[in-house]
């Protein structure tokens, strides 16, 4: 499986605004075709990401210009840097994650 994970810094203050990108993002997958598995999440403080999974390498790249990234950057205000994309292998997965 391969995935992207993305780091993403919130302006302080900006918290919530960011929180609910995301879960506005994670109801715009069902759009997004190739998509096996997104996890957005908040680590602590202004520190935010986004793990997004799919079937092959190709279905990856496609997802570079999706709606989830379309949104996040429509909304550029809300964060103190870019957005950090890394591409990642998953090695390994156990079980399902339910909303």
């Amino acid at each position: 499986m391969q995935a992207f994970l993305v780091t993403l810094e919130a302006r302080p203050g900006r918290e919530a605004d960011v929180a609910a990108v995301l879960r506005e993002a994670h109801r715009r997958i069902g759009a997004e075709s190739g998509s096996q598995l997104w996890v957005g999440f908040h680590s602590g403080g202004t520190t935010f990401g986004i793990l997004d999974a799919y079937d092959t390498k190709s279905n990856r790249q496609v997802q570079l210009h999706c709606q989830v990234r379309k949104a996040i950057e429509a909304h550029g205000e809300l964060f103190s840097a870019p957005p950090v994309i890394t591409p990642v292998d998953v090695l390994d997965e156990v079980g399902t994650l339910s909303g």
